[in-house]
């Protein structure tokens, strides 16, 4: 975290009392989804096709009345506003919400579904939490490191508590690779035969960069779409430990793409920066 990016924001959002804040909000979205997930909930469908149900649309009203109290002067993109209409312009700093990213897993009553919060200064993630409420993993950046605390969306939270997660060098002995169980693809599968395989991980959601983060897994490589708030936080995260985050061509992955309507591109997720020392 630079002094400049703390001078544009007027706050380190690595401070303790901030991040504290942060990841209270994290939790209490957790739960809120947590009460609809155990009541069941009715999917609908948005104009993109993708599934929405009221527990997003709660979660990210939780979410924008919180921030709005911690940083006012900031602005917050969240996935179910946009889904009505993309912002016409962002401003230098900008938070991006997925309330309740999996929304597909939720419905199904499987567990891999989370709560994204990140935060874009000058077109980079410089912070970011992520909670899987079942799971009750909470994961947020930090300015050395990414942490995880194990905490139920009722708990007591104290982030000092919390482990430090870095992530280790990949090797020419192979990698364990995450992939998605919903949108796996053709592109995905031939960088994934090219790789020395030791692994393979089928998950959903952005719990893909916490296992990343964690360890549990060296390589994610997207082909299919995905938007800016399904990524951000855990880039934020990912990168705090010692992970990277690319475009195809090595660079790093950037947000506030209004010509894109804030679609991603492919991208490369990965423990660290060497990952193609696992090529075949």
């Amino acid at each position: 975290m630079t002094d400049k990016t703390i001078q544009k924001l007027g706050f380190d959002p690595h401070a303790p009392a901030f991040m504290t804040a942060m990841c209270q909000m994290a939790l209490q979205a957790g739960a809120l989804i947590m009460t609809h997930f155990k009541n069941g909930v009715k999917e609908e469908t948005k104009a993109d096709k993708s599934p929405v149900t009221q527990a997003d649309r709660d979660a990210e009203i939780l979410l924008e009345t919180a921030l709005a109290k911690i940083a006012p002067h900031v602005q917050v993109i969240g996935e179910e506003a946009c889904a009505t209409k993309t912002p016409d312009k962002l401003d230098d700093a900008f938070f991006l919400l997925d309330p309740l990213d999996g929304t597909r897993d939720f419905v199904a009553k499987r567990d891999n579904f989370t709560v994204n919060i990140g935060l874009i200064v000058d077109r980079v993630p410089v912070a970011g939490v992520i909670y899987a409420p079942v799971h009750e993993k909470l994961y947020f950046s930090g300015t050395d490191a990414a942490y995880r605390l194990d905490i139920a969306p009722d708990g007591e939270l104290d982030i000092t508590q919390a482990t430090r997660l870095r992530t280790e060098r990949i090797t020419e002995k192979g990698v364990k690779v995450i992939a998605s169980y919903s949108h796996r693809d053709s592109e995905t599968e031939d960088l994934i035969e090219q790789l020395h395989v030791t692994k393979t991980i089928a998950t959903a959601s952005s719990y893909k960069f916490c296992l990343l983060a964690e360890g549990s897994a060296d390589f994610y490589p997207r082909y299919g779409r995905t938007m800016e708030w399904d990524t951000a936080a855990g880039q934020a995260i990912l990168e705090a430990a010692g992970g990277v985050v690319t475009f195809q061509d090595g660079s790093r992955f950037t947000y506030a793409k209004l010509d894109r309507g804030l679609d991603n591109p492919s991208f490369i997720a990965a423990a660290s920066d060497n990952w193609q020392d696992a090529l075949k």
